[in-house]
């Protein structure tokens, strides 16, 4: 009886053709593996693709309201944007692939699982490390690191020979990985560090010329931390998310260009686009500012660009990454109440926020009438507060 492999397959020109070189190259059988969290179409296309490229079976599962419960959620209470500006869009569908492909090894009864993640890029770590922390007897093959295509026209001229259905016509310039999150586009002209991304790399959002003159506004409603309703309709958490991509990307939301540094040591220049977690993560910070205290709030981001960090590194299933969740995850009964975002030319700018636990007293911050604030405290209060730094400047 053969041995097994589970493969993490997109249906792409590498994936595709690692069905039947894994065939070949370690006379296993291929069961191939397809996480649906937003990039695939359609699920019977992908299926007898696959099939037709040479496994023997295939599971491809809608999982998009699982990412979006126990993983994007969770980021969203930490704030989580590596290095400041990415969101973390594909570092999220990572450890959830990883997942999978460990409890489909198992019910297969699998020696070995298989990805097609090269050799340069962070996906490579995040599955493999995350495959490895939840079974660390199940093997690793990851064919682009091994076989002997140094470029796509080979792989084509592979897939040709054996009649692996691909379409085999002028590539795409673009490298482009999506999920609902957001997507991930590099490769082409990409590269060059200071062209100007052309609109035709972009898919989710549209150019500023061409958004609407007249702003949109909306409001998100949360329950604990959760946002459960826009403009008073409530839906489920996947459905919030992709109705505010088409919403928030009709305005130009959720672009990035950024130098970022990658896993492996390498700088490499990142575009993205991620209409619903710029607005998701500006109108949850803004309500999260407004219903706790200063300590935490500060000491959060502190944290958060730790946690970031973790996801981007792949270490997902880490007892830090899972004790930093209790950590944001703690007060979030507090973050509850609206928040009002404004759409326009490429923002989404918070201008109205309210809260039943709000800590914000418009009596005690006016300069008005009403002000309710004793001026007289203040003199007590630096007297103690200097205390500790009088006649250090001499």
């Amino acid at each position: 009886m053969k041995k097994k492999v589970v493969l993490a397959y997109s249906g792409g020109l590498d994936t595709s053709c690692a069905v039947k070189w894994l065939k070949d190259k370690y006379d296993v059988d291929v069961v191939c593996f397809s996480a649906f969290i937003g990039e695939v179409p359609d699920k019977e296309k992908l299926k007898k693709k696959a099939l037709a490229s040479g496994a023997i079976k295939t599971y491809i599962q809608d999982l998009k309201a699982e990412f979006a419960q126990d993983f994007l959620l969770p980021g969203l209470w930490a704030h989580a944007r590596y290095e400041g500006g990415y969101p973390l869009a594909t570092a999220f569908g990572r450890p959830l692939i990883a997942k999978h492909l460990v409890e489909i090894a198992h019910k297969e009864k699998a020696q070995y699982v298989a990805h097609g993640c090269t050799g340069k890029g962070n996906d490579q770590v995040r599955i493999e490390v995350g495959v490895r922390t939840l079974d660390p007897r199940l093997k690793i093959i990851a064919p682009l690191r091994e076989w002997e295509f140094k470029t796509r026209e080979e792989e084509i001229e592979y897939a040709q020979k054996h009649k692996i259905p691909v379409q085999a016509t002028k590539a795409s310039p673009y490298s482009i990985d999506k999920n609902i999150w957001g997507i991930a586009i590099e490769a082409g002209i990409l590269e060059n560090a200071w062209t100007e991304p052309p609109e035709d790399a972009y898919v989710m959002t549209q150019s500023i010329a061409k958004t609407p003159k007249k702003p949109k506004y909306v409001v998100i409603e949360f329950e604990r931390g959760v946002p459960v309703k826009v403009d008073g309709k409530r839906r489920a958490l996947a459905d919030t998310i992709e109705y505010l991509n088409k919403v928030a990307g009709q305005y130009g939301v959720g672009r990035f260009d950024q130098i970022e540094n990658r896993l492996i040591g390498i700088k490499s220049r990142e575009v993205y686009e991620a209409p619903a977690a710029e607005v998701l993560l500006t109108a949850h910070t803004e309500l999260e500012n407004m219903v706790m205290d200063r300590d935490f709030l500060h000491y959060k981001k502190l944290l958060s660009e730790k946690y970031a960090e973790m996801v981007y590194y792949g270490l997902w299933f880490s007892p830090l990454k899972k004790s930093l969740d209790a950590f944001f995850s703690a007060n979030q009964a507090r973050v509850t109440g609206k928040v009002r975002i404004k759409l326009h030319a490429g923002h989404a700018r918070c201008v109205g926020r309210e809260s039943k636990n709000s800590l914000y007293s418009e009596k005690m911050a006016t300069y008005s009438e009403g002000d309710a604030f004793d001026h007289h405290m203040a003199e007590g209060f630096l007297k103690l507060w200097g205390l500790p730094y009088e006649g250090m400047g001499k």
